[in-house]
């Protein structure tokens, strides 16, 4: 971008790419320590042309990530798609909770201008620290012309993700993540970037209004031997929703089966997912029967975070909930 081009907002909010060990070769190290007007120094100091606008928003752990940041990040995103003189915004993010951010964004954003999450496996002062690398792609990404129109995106490891495909595949490494069932939609490096798709959402308006509150959906993990009582706990804490990450594809045992149709009866709707690590989980027989919504392609963490948007938005009927899950 020439300095005559319009700018790019950048949402700090902490994580790794803003941490620091205070050695280059210590394990442990402390997230959002670096605040987003010297994290930008230090990336101008690289000789990239671009006109980025910082705004720290949170300097903290993604992993206590909460619904007021979200709602501040959306706002923001938001008055930047109606600023003309913002070309579109990259938000600096943890990558432990970056795909549940991404995805929550998209489905709550127009398609107009791009917006873009990024991340680092590795702070600032670490050996090999991925951060800059990574921020250099977002800014290749975000101001890029064939952006918009691809829902909110998330550069890592030199590649570009959908929200609705990315997730944390691996624990340590640069390359951490993976998209399913898509994989990369793009490539990016700090001097090129390739898309390997056409833009597939092309001035789409915000699927969903952002929600007032998020309501309380939790995620049972199914295990060998596991009953009913599960259930039962997550009912008496009053979840208004119930996701499942199930056995292979979203299977469960059968008294966890009848305690979950029993919930659906009573009005409380239920998603079944996988906690395998890839795989789609289809419609069954069954779910026509119990009332369940099978995730589709989205793991637990994101099927959630739809579930609790439906929710929000009046949406609790297993076909229309259904149909919002089979959307790409």
């Amino acid at each position: 971008m020439q300095s005559s081009s319009p700018s790019i907002l950048v949402l700090a909010t902490g994580g790794t790419i803003a941490g620091q060990a205070g050695s280059a070769t210590r394990a442990d190290y402390r997230p959002g320590q670096i605040d987003i007007a010297d994290f930008l120094a230090a990336f101008r100091d690289l000789g990239v042309e671009a006109q980025l606008v910082g705004q720290q928003v949170a300097a903290i752990d993604s992993a206590d990530i909460s619904f007021a940041i979200w709602r501040e990040l959306h706002s923001a995103c938001m008055a930047a798609m109606d600023d003309p003189d913002c070309a579109g915004v990259i938000i600096t993010h943890g990558t432990d909770t970056a795909e549940e951010t991404a995805f929550l964004l998209d489905l709550t954003l127009p398609t107009a201008k791009p917006v873009v999450l990024v991340g680092a496996m590795r702070p600032a002062d670490a050996v090999g620290s991925d951060g800059l690398r990574n921020f250099a792609n977002a800014v290749q990404v975000a101001a890029h012309p064939e952006a918009a129109g691809r829902g909110v995106l998330l550069v890592m490891g030199d590649t570009v993700l959908s929200a609705r495909d990315a997730r944390k595949a691996r624990t340590g490494g640069t390359n951490a993540f993976a998209g399913f069932p898509r994989g990369p939609v793009a490539l990016a490096t700090p001097s090129a970037l390739d898309w390997l798709s056409p833009p597939w959402r092309v001035e789409e308006a915000a699927r969903f209004p952002f929600p007032a509150a998020l309501p309380l959906v939790p995620i049972l993990h199914a295990f060998a031997g596991m009953d009913a009582g599960s259930v039962a706990s997550a009912l008496a804490s009053g979840a208004q929703g119930i996701v499942l990450a199930g056995f292979g594809a979203g299977n469960m045992p059968q008294v966890v089966r009848e305690a979950l149709a029993e919930a659906v009866a009573s009005g409380i709707p239920v998603v079944r997912a996988t906690r395998v690590d890839e795989g789609l989980v289809d419609p069954e027989p069954g779910d026509a029967t119990h009332g369940f919504i099978a995730t589709r392609a989205l793991g637990p963490a994101k099927a959630r975070i739809l579930l609790q948007v439906l929710i929000a938005s009046g949406v609790t009927g297993q076909a229309e909930a259904q149909a919002a899950f089979d959307r790409r």
